[in-house]
């Protein structure tokens, strides 16, 4: 098991305190082994596996759709030891039946039409016994981690989707109640083994000002170096800690509101995320 010191090593330089809470939960369900075959899906721009060869030598795969975000992870993750990165669709997934030991499905599901596709194709090329740990947005989400759908969706029932000011339903096809992404899962052949929700407490438009402002910022490399470092997922560890740096200091704060957060939220509260610990059966 990932031990605390690392994990917070690992997310020392994150300002989403929801994906904080996403990269504890999918390494406690999944505990990365060095014979270990484990994939991504999708892998975006490497970060989880940039974090997975961090604390271990398992094969890694990172299935991706777009080549403009392959190329992206290739910058992040491509130089690292047994990372492969494919391109591909979730529908048809190129690998063979029962391969893999564990398989990454975060933040992706709310992207496709057909959810219990995507998951029965999962669950084609894990191994019996294997584990899939699943991140969704929650429907029930709070008020100020996107006050604008928020808004929207309590006065119009009307969300935006697309833009800087999309908030939680970036490029989403829907978020999730509990009780649909358990079906889902059930549907897809998966035993349900463990679920949670994290993140009620928030800094009013964190989604915003993290990847409407921040991200886009980081990328187009404007950002001084010392405040790259700081802001870069994939390079945790250069980051002095300085509250000296604009970037520390609004960790500093995000952190603060977070410390007012669990783990695991009980039902019915509002959260940013929900998870679910599938296995596909011996």
């Amino acid at each position: 098991m990932v031990d605390e010191e690392t994990l917070a090593l690992m997310t020392r330089n994150e300002a989403d305190m929801a994906f904080k809470r996403r990269v504890r939960t999918i390494f406690e369900w999944i505990d990365p082994q060095d014979d270990d075959v484990i994939l991504d899906c999708a892998c975006g721009r490497g970060f989880y596996l940039n974090m997975f060869r961090y604390v271990s030598r398992a094969r890694l795969v990172g299935l991706e759709l777009e080549w403009p975000i392959i190329r992206k992870a290739e910058r992040n993750v491509g130089h690292l030891e047994d990372v492969t990165l494919v391109q591909g669709n979730i529908y048809r997934l190129p690998f063979p039946d029962n391969y893999f030991d564990g398989v990454v499905l975060s933040e992706i599901l709310e992207h496709i039409d057909d959810d219990v596709g995507g998951l029965r194709e999962v669950w084609r090329v894990l191994k019996p016994g294997g584990v899939v740990a699943i991140t969704v947005p929650n429907a029930n989400y709070p008020f100020l981690w996107d006050p604008i759908n928020k808004t929207l969706e309590t006065l119009f029932h009307t969300h935006i989707s697309r833009g800087p000011l999309a908030g939680i339903w970036a490029n989403h096809v829907r978020l999730y109640e509990r009780d649909q992404l358990r079906e889902a899962v059930q549907k897809a052949g998966f035993t349900l083994e463990q679920e949670r929700a994290f993140t009620h407490y928030s800094f009013p438009f964190i989604h915003n000002l993290v990847y409407g402002l921040g991200k886009p910022l980081l990328e187009s490399g404007l950002l001084p170096e010392k405040m790259a470092d700081a802001a870069d997922r994939t390079r945790f560890d250069r980051n002095s800690g300085s509250l000296l740096n604009p970037i520390n200091l609004g960790l500093a704060v995000f952190n603060a509101v977070d410390r007012l957060n669990r783990m695991d939220e009980p039902e019915g509260r509002s959260t940013v995320n929900l998870c679910i610990k599938g296995r596909k059966p011996v």
